[in-house]
């Protein structure tokens, strides 16, 4: 295709008429917005070490009570998207939460869908919509669009997780805000015990509930266990991955982001194929090195990074003799709705 003309081959009081009218002409940006062969991405791929987070976590414990923060959060910001912005890719919020023994965040729901990866620490719970969830490590906690949810400290130490969101796409979209509730009254049913068999539902004697979510809480020792018994019967499988699912209806846990577990053999090396969704690693258990074509990050326990669309991945585990443990939230669910979900094992353009 022809070069196309430029914003400056335009005579000035002319781009200037246009301006005062609200118009903009396409052609000079054209290119800009449909580059050719791949996508423009302002997501880098990015490192955080927990490391780091953790004493700025604690230290934020000290200088701010829950009560004026009500949400105690430090932002994993991608740089690509500046770092006020907030956002760790196109769709994808993370932040570290805090909670420290004897705290209440209050009740609150809001349009933004989220998730809770429980990094360390024991005694705290989350209520979802009077569902009392506790929270171990490595567990994963539901918190969808228009649910109720609050977070309390039984425990004596703190207690960390990573809140994945879908905030930056319902900003975007202008739809996103938040109501502020009261406590909780705890109801009946758990479901993450009612669902704890896979292949067994709850037998609709009276008709499905019609919950939308029917499971809130992922335990982790379920999705470890799940992992490990993947891996065994299938000792050739390389991509041991099992992905967090609606047990009634087989859909993703929630509608816009996707969540998996993933373990890596010891000593193993897995090729990933460069797909159209951005992705982000976080070390449940072990280390494991992730690596592009352009740079790679080893990550220790509780790290997490952030790799963008259309980008091949290599995933290594750190030690020979023990396996690693990955959580891996991705935009996929999102890409698959809106027609554009893409892989490109030779890393060739090929439209949807």
């Amino acid at each position: 295709m022809n070069d196309l003309g430029r914003l400056e081959d335009l005579p000035a009081d002319y781009v200037a008429e246009l301006r005062s009218h609200n118009l903009v002409p396409l052609w000079p940006s054209l290119r800009g917005v449909l580059p050719p062969k791949m996508p423009t991405r302002q997501t880098q791929a990015t490192h955080w070490a927990y490391q780091s987070i953790k004493p700025l976590l604690l230290k934020a414990g000290e200088l701010t009570p829950i009560e004026k923060a009500e949400r105690r959060v430090l932002v994993l910001a991608n740089p690509g998207h500046t770092l006020e912005k907030m956002q760790a890719s196109a769709a994808m919020y993370l932040g570290m939460q805090l909670l420290l023994p004897g705290e209440w965040a209050p009740s609150h729901r809001h349009t933004p869908n989220a998730v809770r990866m429980v990094v360390e620490g024991e005694g705290a719970w989350t209520t979802v919509d009077g569902e009392k969830c506790p929270m171990s490590r490595g567990d994963l906690i539901l918190t969808p669009t228009g649910r109720w949810h609050e977070h309390g400290h039984d425990g004596d130490q703190p207690v960390i997780w990573l809140d994945v969101l879908d905030l930056p796409l319902m900003y975007y979209l202008e739809v996103s805000y938040h109501l502020n509730g009261g406590r909780q009254d705890i109801l009946p049913g758990r479901g993450d015990r009612a669902y704890a068999r896979p292949g067994l539902v709850p037998t609709p004697v009276f008709g499905r509930s019609g919950k939308r979510y029917p499971m809130m809480r992922y335990p982790w020792v379920d999705a470890r266990a799940a992992l490990l018994g993947l891996a065994d019967d299938q000792p050739d499988l390389a991509h041991v991955q099992v992905t967090y699912t609606n047990p009634e209806s087989g859909e993703d846990a929630e509608n816009v982001l996707g969540f998996h577990a993933l373990m890596l053999r010891p000593g193993q090396t897995l090729q990933l194929p460069a797909r159209s969704p951005a992705v982000v690693y976080h070390v449940i258990e072990g280390a494991a090195r992730v690596a592009t074509d352009a740079q790679g990050f080893d990550l220790v326990g509780a790290d997490t990074c952030c790799i963008p669309g259309y980008t091949a991945t290599t995933l290594t585990n750190a030690s020979a003799t023990e396996p690693a443990f990955l959580f891996v939230a991705d935009e996929s669910p999102l890409h698959r709705k809106l027609g554009v979900y893409e892989v490109r094992p030779d890393n060739q353009p090929s439209m949807p």
